[in-house]
């Protein structure tokens, strides 16, 4: 049984352009292995002999090349490696910011004067504005009043002497704190009993 020449000549015809077709697609996607490879290590490296030779390893091996590539490539692109780094810098930033206790090791935080856990002092606050500052400073940063100034004006309210009765008033401790009529009024009236006595025995004997 003979095929008609015709109809040979359709079916090649066919044949001919369903190679082409696949061919095409072949090469297509050959070319698009290689851009793809060169992207991807551009966006994972600046070195461009790494370009190179990523992209004449696709070029030239295909498929198997891209698997290389993809067994060989940087883990990070640089956008994530930027990001990465942005991210501990904040953690770093954090970290110095929260610093610990030198007593006890804990975590406190910015504006804390003293540790909760051990009461160790860690900042003081400023005489003028009341803002915490560091045991270290010198001047206060937010209104420029020298920190030595505020330790003296401490030191000098510190060694007066203070009677026990406003000392309670001054911590607001009204169950403690002594009558005015009695402790805080009793001791100027004793002073002054001499010299009235004194007045009274003169009359008398005029």
């Amino acid at each position: 049984m003979q095929f008609p020449t015709e109809l040979l000549n359709q079916i090649a015809v066919a044949l001919e352009v369903a190679v082409a077709c696949l061919t095409a697609l072949l090469v297509a996607f050959w070319i698009g292995l290689v851009i793809w490879t060169f992207r991807d290590i551009r966006a994972r490296t600046r070195d461009v002999f790494a370009w190179l030779l990523a992209t004449l390893l696709v070029l030239v091996t295909g498929p198997i090349g891209l698997l290389l590539y993809l067994l060989l490539r940087p883990r990070e692109t640089l956008a994530q490696s930027y990001d990465r780094q942005l991210e501990e810098e904040a953690l770093l930033r954090d970290i110095t910011t929260r610093r610990a206790c030198s007593s006890c090791q804990a975590v406190t935080e910015p504006d804390w004067l003293i540790c909760p856990h051990c009461r160790t002092e860690l900042r003081r606050t400023c005489e003028e504005c009341g803002r915490p500052l560091e045991l270290n400073w010198k001047v206060c940063p937010f209104c420029a009043t020298p920190v030595v100034k505020a330790i003296s004006v401490k030191a000098a309210r510190a060694a007066l002497p203070v009677e026990p009765g406003y000392a309670a008033l001054e911590r607001g401790d009204q169950e403690t704190a002594p009558e005015p009529t009695t402790a805080m009024v009793s001791q100027p009236t004793a002073e002054f009993l001499p010299a009235a006595a004194t007045e009274q025995e003169a009359a008398d004997e005029q």
